[in-house]
C-alpha cells in the first residue's frame, strides 16, 4: 500500500536512527549526478503503480535512477509492505513491526506488468522476519500469479535472506523464478555496523543452495562499495560469490541516504569500477555491471537477455 503522509505531525521516518551522532553527507561528484524525473512515461508509470496500490523499491530506497527506469516503465516491485523488520544502517526503507500481508497482492503486482507491458520484472520485498516462512510463501503466490497473466515475462527477484526460516529458501525455488538475487551489500569486515541483522557467510550459502536446488537458475548479487571496505577485501567476495557458482555481481557506489545513516567514506572513481568488473569478469562470473549508478534491478531486462547468451556461450552453442 501508498502511505500518504499526514504533514500537520511530524514523524520521522527512521526513529531508530535517531539517537545515531550526525555525520557530513559529501557532495556527489559529476559523474554521479543524474536528470530529475518528470517525462509523461514516468509519470504513467507513476500512475499504474499508485492504481494497483503497489510499493515500488525505487521510492522506498530512493533510487537515483527512477527516473530513467520509470520513463521506460520499468519499476521494481516491493512486495509484502514497506515497512521492514531489520534496520540496516545504509537502507532508506522504514522499520518497525509491519502489518498483515495482503491477499490481493499478487494479483495486483501481475496486473501492473501487464498494463506495463513488462518483458522482464524484478521483485524484490522488506525483511519479514515476524513471519513463520520469511514471506517466502508470498514470493511464491506473485511469481505463480505473474505467470497466470503474463506467461512471456521473465522474473527476476531480490530477496531477503531467510535467516533461520528453514524450508523457506525451497519454497522460493520451487516457483522457478528466472533470476533468483540476493545482494551481500558488503564485506564481512563491515556487517556488524553496516548490515548488523545478516550473516556473510549465511548468504553466500543461501545463493549456493539456489543452485544445488535448481542449477537453471540465475544467481546473482551486489554490493555497495564506499563505505570504507578495502580492495582486497572485494576481491576476496569476489571469490566467495565464484565458489557459491553465481552468475551475476553488480557493484554500485553506496549514496547515504541521510545524515543519520551510515556515513559514506568516499565516492569510488568510475576507473575503479572498471578495475573491479575487469577483475571480476576474469574470475569467471557469467555477467559483471559495475559502475557508479549501478543498482541491483537498473536495465534488468538488457543484463537477462546477456545472461542467456553467455550461458549458451560457455555451453559452446
Amino acid at each position: 500500500m501508498v502511505t500518504l503522509i499526514d504533514n500537520s505531525v511530524a514523524k520521522p521516518r527512521h526513529p531508530e536512527k535517531a539517537n545515531r551522532p550526525d555525520s557530513i553527507v559529501l557532495r556527489k561528484p559529476d559523474w554521479i549526478r543524474v536528470k530529475a524525473p518528470g517525462s509523461p512515461v514516468y509519470k504513467e508509470t507513476q500512475q499504474i503503480v499508485r492504481e494497483n496500490n503497489l510499493v515500488t523499491v525505487c521510492e522506498e530506497a530512493g533510487c537515483p535512477n527512477i527516473g530513467e527506469c520509470w520513463s521506460k516503465k520499468h519499476a521494481t516491485m516491493m512486495i509484502m509492505g514497506e515497512i521492514c523488520t531489520r534496520a540496516c544502517a545504509f537502507c532508506n526503507v522504514r522499520t518497525g513491526m509491519p502489518t498483515a500481508l495482503d491477499p490481493n497482492e499478487p494479483e495486483n503486482v501481475a496486473r501492473a506488468v501487464a498494463k506495463l507491458g513488462l518483458e522482464h520484472v524484478v521483485i524484490t520485498s522488506v525483511d519479514r522476519d515476524d513471519l513463520a516462512d520469511g514471506g517466502a510463501q508470498h514470493f511464491a503466490d506473485v511469481i505463480l500469479a505473474i505467470r497466470a497473466a503474463t506467461p512471456k515475462t521473465t522474473i527476476e527477484i531480490l530477496t531477503p535472506d531467510f535467516l533461520r526460516k528453514e524450508g523457506a529458501l525451497e519454497i522460493v525455488v520451487a516457483a522457478k523464478p528466472d533470476v533468483f538475487n540476493h545482494n551481500l551489500e558488503t564485506v564481512p569486515s563491515k556487517y556488524l555496523k553496516v548490515r548488523p541483522g545478516a550473516r556473510y557467510f549465511h548468504s553466500i550459502r543461501l545463493l549456493q543452495r539456489v543452485k544445488e536446488i535448481d542449477p537453471s537458475i540465475f544467481t546473482k548479487s551486489g554490493i555497495m562499495v564506499g563505505l570504507g571496505e578495502e580492495r582486497n577485501e572485494v576481491l576476496q567476495l569476489m571469490d566467495d560469490l565464484r565458489s557459491a557458482d553465481v552468475d551475476f555481481l553488480t557493484i554500485g557506489q553506496y549514496l547515504q541516504p541521510t545524515k543519520k545513516h551510515y556515513p559514506l567514506q568516499r565516492f569510488v572513481t568510475p576507473e575503479e569500477f572498471k578495475s573491479y568488473a575487469t577483475v571480476a569478469n576474469a574470475k569467471g562470473f557469467l555477467l559483471v555491471s559495475s559502475s557508479p549508478l549501478t543498482r541491483s534491478s537498473h536495465h534488468a531486462g538488457e543484463d537477462f537477455a546477456q545472461l542467456k547468451a553467455a550461458r549458451l556461450a560457455k555451453l559452446g552453442h
